[in-house]
């Protein structure tokens, strides 16, 4: 072998190293270099939510003998921009894309479409540049039917804290329609606080501490995500309140499960976290074969009450 070549080698070898840096990922292979690879930009691994999605994903490609290469933005817009643009640039056959945030969400689809690349949205949809196809939870239904259980359970009274999620992503936009829905109907319930905790159960603490101090007869924490819930109840613990607080969730991830089972918060929303990486696989199998889908592809959750530690048990065992 002469020096050209050898020197070639390295300068291939490096370059390979540096992508696979770049886009913080992993791959697992399926049905051989011939198969279709599939990009999957999770928006942060480190939420369970996320994480239970990604499993579907590769468990599903695996099944159809698809390559899956993952990349993990950590929460960060930016860094997922640049690691989609790295999935283009290794010609991904499909992206399934969970946006990081709701800032800059639409660049990546624009500069994957550009590339003549199908994008299958999950969870988040950028208004202004949507996926060609979109998954996620009825949010809309989903807290409508949460906030008219909190209704109920309060007895048509009651002063509410909501601790909001990212501002402006679509499940955050979607579940606080859905919970006003249901408290339009219930004038009794008085919204004395909102703020963001962007999904952090530390920030949700620290806010619900802050707005019990503000406002101590609260007897209802709502956290658009289980997360935030988590961090409500911590505070109300800490406050040694003499009231009843009702503490309701949403996402089911295993926490939030393990925390109703519990009797740490009083409802949560379940989402089909399983079925939609099952369901965006197969989307995104149709889209490389030139299939036509629906421009949105709504799943339902389930209402989980304290009340219910068998289905509770059922959800922790297998994750619908």
């Amino acid at each position: 072998m002469n020096l050209k070549r050898i020197g070639a080698m390295a300068v291939v070898g490096v370059t390979a190293l540096s992508m696979a840096a770049c886009n913080r990922g992993t791959e697992s292979a399926g049905g051989g270099s011939d198969s279709v690879t599939i990009g999957l930009a999770v928006a942060n691994l480190q939420a369970d939510f996320f994480n239970q999605i990604k499993q579907s994903v590769d468990a599903e490609a695996k099944k159809a003998g698809a390559t899956v290469r993952v990349s993990d933005a950590g929460g960060d817009a930016a860094t997922q921009v640049n690691q989609i643009q790295d999935f283009i640039t290794r010609q991904v056959d499909v992206i399934i894309y969970i946006p990081a945030g709701a800032t800059a969400a639409g660049v990546p689809v624009k500069a994957a479409k550009r590339a003549g690349i199908p994008v299958v949205a999950v969870d988040r949809n950028a208004p202004d540049a949507p996926g060609d196809t979109f998954i996620a939870t009825d949010s809309v239904a989903a807290a409508k039917t949460l906030g008219d259980w909190v209704a109920k359970t309060a007895g048509g009274k009651g002063e509410l804290a909501i601790l909001q999620g990212q501002i402006g992503t679509t499940p955050q936009v979607d579940r606080q329609k859905g919970f006003t829905q249901a408290l339009s109907a219930n004038p009794g319930i008085k919204v004395v606080a909102q703020q963001p905790a962007d999904w952090a159960q530390d920030k949700a603490f620290s806010v619900a501490q802050d707005m019990l101090q503000a406002n101590p007869d609260i007897d209802i924490f709502w956290g658009q995500a289980d997360a935030m819930a988590l961090g409500a109840a911590q505070a109300v613990k800490n406050a040694n309140v003499k009231q009843k607080v009702i503490i309701a969730g949403f996402d089911g991830d295993i926490a939030g499960l393990k925390a109703v089972r519990a009797g740490q918060i009083d409802a949560t929303m379940v989402q089909q976290t399983q079925a939609m990486g099952r369901l965006a696989v197969k989307s995104a199998l149709d889209l490389t074969a030139k299939k036509k889908l629906p421009a949105t592809q709504l799943q339902e959750a389930f209402l989980l009450t304290k009340a219910d530690t068998k289905k509770a048990d059922e959800y922790i065992a297998q994750h619908p």
